[in-house]
């Protein structure tokens, strides 16, 4: 029988040149050069509006469920009108602006307007102001970045935050529903003001070393750090991401997003490739959870992307309506020329799902492909430009970067040095002195080994978290990164998300999250079962022990794959906790150190009746 044929886009050729170090590790480059890349992101938008003046760059659902439009000569005009008014506040580097809500098109345009003339912009996560009860994390925000000016799309949904964090004398911007007790500019008075020569004057002054924005990342330790992000590092990685994906530039890029703009994925990554190659973003006001899916599903259903990108969670929820909504499958594959996830591993029954909706939807394969990069690199330090036939590849170094695999302990830490890495951390320099190594190199605290020891160019497997990693009693390395994917998988379609134990205990053992609809599904329950009953179901019981025991047997049965015992929680993570960011990433230290008592009863002598034992 002949191949499925894939459906073809203009991928770059893989080669890259490998150095040998000393102490068993290895520097990777591409042997493509780096174009040349613009001076700051400001260029891109007054190229376009000049060459595309009517191509929508922005969309986004208007309350009646049409589309609000901005085209890139709207934009480019909306954009000098609010750096005016922005300068005439005195603003700039000392001044920043601060976001505080979510993606959106007033979002959007007032953070290419401020940093186009060298005002730097500080998104923070929504989450921290609308599902935290303390506001701590935005207080630290405020008092690093010390802005001039605020953004919330809606005062009203922001009220509490707006009232409890002493933003000082900083103006409030909303877009609409201004706060009961606080004074507040209305957005829309921003582009009316009539940019001069001082606009000029401030946009050609941008170098590629301006601070273009703080993006704010909690890590292991839950502590807010400002990464630096400079025109250039912005610039330079477009420039990367092209290079390796050609398509990008054939065929300028119609997206459907969700990805949030205050993380590097959804912020520098996908929206800055709409800006880049003249593409058009629509803003999905939906995301992976209960409730907001549906609209994920709906945008997919009305708007075609050709690039589709998301995080395995978000493949998760998305993939049963794909899978029961015929129009929408037929839609969503009809021009596709790439599927790409990334900030998580995509288990392999997620991938087979995937490709075979695409074969029977098209009669064609549809090109799927990863990345590895952190909010230090903007983001992309490798991608995968060439045909790989199942999940794990993160491809290539991108050209002009270099990748160093650093020996530690048991593993190969990645490490990164180039145009796209950040100088360091706001008002940190003992944490920007601390995350470099003798060489230069930005040390990215995760392992990769090579796909092929002996050909460099078929890129790295991503082999878990080096500071996650631990040992078993009997002194054997388990590797949570690597397993907790491939628990996911086994257990599918009952466990959404789940964190790894086992620190200088005999076994594995796991703290699982349900997945709602997976657990009606082998329960046979209605939309209308009690989730903590259907965890208690001996069907559910029964189909955890049956999938992981034979993961265990599958993996051989040693220490350091076999999962023994398994808990499923009923509360959520928690983002004050630090347990989870609104991207989703779960932080595996916090969640095992917030839920020791449960970890006790995993490895309790004779466990009680929540703990599953895996034969």
């Amino acid at each position: 029988m002949a191949p499925t044929p894939i459906r073809k886009i203009s991928l770059a050729t893989p080669s890259i040149e490998s150095t040998p170090l000393a102490d068993g590790g290895v520097i990777l480059k591409s042997t493509d050069p780096l174009g040349p890349f613009e001076t700051q992101l400001g260029e891109l938008m007054r190229g376009w509006a000049e060459a595309r003046p009517d191509t929508i760059f922005l969309a986004e659902r208007e309350p009646g469920g049409g589309w609000r439009t901005v085209t890139y000569a709207e934009a480019r005009q909306m954009c000098d009108a609010i750096s005016a008014s922005l300068l005439d506040r005195g603003l700039g580097p000392e001044k920043p602006v601060m976001l505080l809500s979510g993606n959106g098109i007033d979002h959007g345009l007032l953070s290419f307007g401020a940093m186009q003339v060298g005002i730097p912009v500080a998104p923070v996560s929504p989450a921290y102001s609308l599902m935290s009860a303390d506001f701590a994390k935005v207080k630290l925000i405020r008092e690093l970045v010390e802005p001039g000016l605020v953004y919330a799309a809606s005062g009203a949904a922001f009220e509490k935050v707006l009232g409890a964090v002493p933003f000082g004398d900083a103006e409030l911007v909303v877009s609409g529903d201004p706060p009961a007790d606080a004074k507040a500019t209305d957005f829309s008075d921003l582009p009316k003001a009539t940019p001069g020569q001082g606009v000029e004057a401030a946009f050609q002054a941008v170098t590629g070393d301006h601070v273009a924005k703080y993006l704010f990342t909690s890590g292991s330790t839950g502590t807010p750090k400002g990464v630096i992000n400079t025109q250039a590092m912005l610039c330079s990685n477009q420039q990367m991401s092209v290079q390796q994906i050609p398509y990008y530039m054939e065929v300028p890029p119609v997206m459907v997003d969700w990805l949030p703009w205050n993380h590097t994925f959804g912020g520098n990554y996908v929206l800055n490739l709409a800006l880049k190659t003249g593409g058009s973003m629509y803003i999905d006001e939906g995301k992976p959870a209960p409730g907001l899916i549906e609209k994920t599903a709906a945008n997919l259903k009305d708007i075609a992307p050709t690039a589709y990108y998301n995080v395995p969670a978000g493949y998760g929820m998305l993939l049963p309506f794909l899978e029961r909504d015929k129009d929408l499958r037929e839609n969503f594959f009809s021009r596709i020329g790439l599927i790409f996830y990334a900030a998580a591993a995509l288990s392999a029954d997620l991938w087979q799902r995937l490709e075979s909706l695409a074969i029977e939807t098209t009669g064609e394969r549809i090109v799927m492909a990863s990345a590895f990069g952190s909010t230090e690199s903007a983001p992309l330090m490798t991608a995968a430009h060439w045909i790989v036939d199942r999940a794990g590849n993160v491809g290539n170094v991108t050209p002009g970067a270099e990748v160093k695999l650093a020996p530690v302990e048991s593993k190969l830490e990645i490490r990164g040095r180039g145009p796209n890495i950040t100088p360091g951390y706001l008002g940190r320099p003992d944490l920007t002195i601390a995350a470099f190594d003798e060489d230069g190199f930005f040390r990215f605290g995760d392992a990769m080994r090579l796909e092929d020891a002996g050909d460099a160019a078929k890129g790295m497997l991503f082999d878990g978290r080096v500071a996650e990693d631990f040992k078993l009693a009997s002194g054997t390395w388990v590797h949570p990164g690597v397993l907790r994917p491939d628990l996911i998988a086994a257990a599918a379609p009952v466990i959404q998300d789940a964190v790894i134990s086992g620190h200088d205990r005999d076994y594995i053992a796991a703290l699982a999250w349900p997945n709602a609809a997976g657990l009606r599904t082998i329960a046979g329950a209605g939309d209308d079962a009690d989730i903590g009953a259907l965890m208690a179901d001996e069907k559910i019981t029964a189909h955890i022990q049956e999938k992981v025991a034979a993961h265990n047997q599958a993996s051989g049965g040693g220490s350091s794959r076999a999962v023994r015992r398994i808990m499923l929680m009923a509360e959520p993570p928690g983002i004050d906790a630090n347990e989870i960011t609104d991207k989703g990433y779960v932080n595996q230290r916090a969640t095992l150190e917030r839920r020791a008592d449960m970890v006790e009863r995993l490895y309790a002598e004779v466990p009680d009746g929540e703990v599953i034992v895996i034969d």
